[in-house]
């Protein structure tokens, strides 16, 4: 599709009230309550999973400036939120909860545009330091490193689970260094940087739409790659119960790569 210049300049206002109401919400709900209390299970999300307090307070937040500016929002907790419009957040609104709710500086809020079923621009929020990256799929200030080959790469991860031990072993063993940070939309960030080489969920079917979707855009308009361990396409969809090993790298050949080793 070819996207006019007043389709770009909307969709930008409305990733920018969302980062920012997200940015006020997180630092009012850390000054506010108590670790106890940000990590305690306020309900189940519309993706099938426990929904902490922290993700209810600053969601909350997120979906009404979003709204307000315009913006049907699909997000993990309260699921799709249809205003009629022609553009779409796919909104994580705190992307590590864990972290966050235990004041480890790793979470972060990130939100894709969607207009005609394309990703189209993102941003992603560091909760803990405000700092903020922008790209569309036209435009991005960055450039990975360029990586190629396994062997030589940094590669972030998501934990290994005992269904998928063996493929995650096998990018483990492969790259020249490993880190689990426990916030996908940071981790594929740092792919989109140039700070690390890729970022892997080596098989286990754990990422939503919301943890990838921005990658979508920021990492590829970076010269990277993002791809499903097992070529499913990822695409815009309001089904939270569907699932992604999702692959954020810094070249399509690490990326090919990447799936190979987790495939086996």
């Amino acid at each position: 599709m070819t996207l006019t210049d007043s389709d770009r300049t909307a969709a930008g206002r409305m990733l920018t009230a969302a980062s920012d109401a997200a940015l006020t919400a997180y630092r009012d709900a850390v000054a506010k309550y108590s670790r106890e209390k940000l990590k305690s299970i306020a309900m189940d999300g519309a993706d099938g999973t426990p929904t902490m307090f922290i993700d209810v307070l600053v969601e909350d937040a997120i979906i009404s400036a979003a709204t307000a500016a315009g913006a049907n929002v699909l997000s993990e907790e309260r699921g799709w939120i249809d205003v009629g419009s022609a553009i779409t957040l796919v909104v994580d609104p705190v992307d590590g909860s864990a972290n966050a709710a235990a004041g480890i500086p790793l979470a972060c809020f990130s939100a894709a545009a969607v207009i005609d079923g394309e990703f189209t621009e993102a941003t992603t929020s560091w909760l803990h330091t405000g700092e903020t990256w922008w790209a569309s799929r036209s435009e991005s200030a960055f450039r990975t490193s360029g990586c190629t080959s396994l062997a030589s790469a940094a590669v972030s991860m998501l934990r290994p689970h005992e269904r998928n031990r063996d493929a995650w072993w096998r990018v483990a063993e492969t790259a020249t260094r490993i880190r689990i940070l426990s916030c996908s939309t940071l981790e594929s960030v740092f792919v989109a940087t140039g700070s690390t080489d890729a970022f892997v969920d080596a098989g286990s079917d754990t990422h939503r739409l919301m943890d990838i979707a921005a990658a979508v855009v920021q990492v590829e308009a970076s010269g990277g790659a993002v791809i499903d361990a097992y070529d499913r396409p990822i695409e815009f969809g309001t089904d939270l119960t569907k699932r992604w090993s999702g692959i954020v790298a810094a070249t399509t050949d690490l990326a090919d790569e990447l799936r190979a080793a987790i495939q086996g």
